[in-house]
């Protein structure tokens, strides 16, 4: 039967299916140089617009990211979106973290111990506590040198701005809803949130391992404190009064000025106050140290606590009284940084009036302070002892 015109047709094109399909392949594959051009450069413009997107979004939550945070509900957390794009403010961190450690390097004895204090704006103003504290080193018996290992901690745009102005190592710790530039009263939420701060600090510098004597700046340093320090101590602290013995916990601290080395009782125990926060809520970091010093966790850390004598470490509270021995002298147990300001005008002068004293004159100690003037006690209205004020 002869077969089917369609049949038949179908026959005559078998042969030429295998030249017509290397047709083909020879065309795709002359074709291929220029697909592969096109794709990338379409991929090319792509990343393009990816970048510069991206690039946007990172500005825009640099600017406004409060702004945008502020729309969501406040039991979200950053944590609950998807990491997308590094955050600005982890890569500011990290920078800033790296900027202190070589403050701290440079600013570090031998030993790498440190001295520090916290600066804001009220205590930053010309000729107001920053002032007379460095004034202090200048003047006092053989002091300049410690200023070599001062490193200010400015908790405000404007106290960084004048540390710059009149200190080597200056360091700015400010950050997103903290604002500490106003003069902080005594126990006022401002106060509180500044105390707690500095103890969160200081318990990171310990860990980067520096020891440090932390000083309040309305402190005047008149002789190296270093010789008059406990060998033995973990943490050694000014005190408000002083019972006679350095190990007494019935010694009332002050944490103003104190001495801690940097190891792992001592980091332990900077934790364990800062929590302390938490389990006394609305007292001050002095405060809680006097609860917690007595706690078992302390013992069980190791930490060897010792308390200054105010022989050495005085303060407006209780007044070093021998100028052949004194140290430093606080202005504390005062309220208001006018008064403040008068009571530590008048210390300067009554150490420059000693130095200029025959040392006939120095030995036989005719010279005491003219202080609390200003200062005085009874303005001071702090009504019963913390541990008290807990039992009630």
């Amino acid at each position: 039967m002869s077969p089917t015109p369609r049949a038949a047709s179908h026959q005559r094109r078998s042969p030429t299916t295998p030249c017509c399909r290397s047709s083909a392949i020879n065309s795709a594959a002359d074709m291929l140089p220029d697909s592969t051009v096109l794709l990338r450069r379409t991929l090319t413009v792509a990343l393009f617009f990816a970048t510069v997107s991206l690039s946007c979004l990172v500005l825009l939550w640099d600017v406004d990211s409060s702004q945008f945070l502020s729309r969501f509900p406040s039991s979200y957390s950053l944590s609950a979106f998807p990491n997308i794009i590094p955050s600005v403010y982890d890569s500011y961190a990290v920078s800033n973290e790296y900027r202190l450690e070589g403050i701290l390097n440079e600013a570090a004895m031998e030993d790498k111990t440190v001295i520090l204090t916290t600066l804001n704006e009220a205590w930053a103003a010309q000729n107001s506590v920053i002032d007379l504290f460095l004034e202090s080193f200048r003047i006092g018996d053989h002091t300049r040198w410690l200023l070599n290992h001062l490193v200010i901690i400015a908790l405000d745009h404007k106290a960084f701005v004048r540390c710059q102005a009149i200190h080597t190592y200056c360091y700015s710790l400010v950050s997103e809803g903290a604002d500490f530039h106003e003069e902080a009263y005594f126990m006022t939420p401002r106060y509180l949130d500044m105390m707690w701060r500095r103890i969160d600090f200081l318990r990171s510098v310990l860990e980067k391992g520096y020891s440090f004597v932390f000083t309040d700046a309305d402190i005047m340093w008149f002789r190296d404190p270093f010789p008059r320090f406990h060998l033995d101590a973990d943490f050694q602290i000014a005190c408000d009064h002083y019972t006679g013995s350095s190990d007494d916990v019935n010694n009332r601290p002050n944490g103003g000025f104190n001495f801690v080395k940097s190891n792992n009782r001592s980091i332990e125990f900077y934790k364990f106050w800062y929590s302390s926060r938490e389990t006394y809520p609305g007292y001050h970091d002095q405060d809680v140290l006097n609860f917690i010093k007595v706690h078992p966790f302390i013992t069980d850390i190791g930490l060897k606590i010792r308390f200054l004598d105010t022989t050495n470490f005085g303060g407006l509270c209780e007044p070093s009284k021998d100028l052949n021995e004194v140290c430093t002298m606080h202005a504390n147990c005062c309220f208001g940084l006018v008064s403040k300001l008068h009571d530590l005008r008048i210390m300067l002068q009554d150490w420059k009036h000693y130095l200029s004293l025959p040392p006939s004159l120095k030995r036989l100690s005719v010279i005491s302070w003219r202080v609390p003037h200003k200062c005085s006690l009874d303005s001071f209205h702090y009504d019963g002892s913390p541990e008290k004020s807990v039992q009630e």
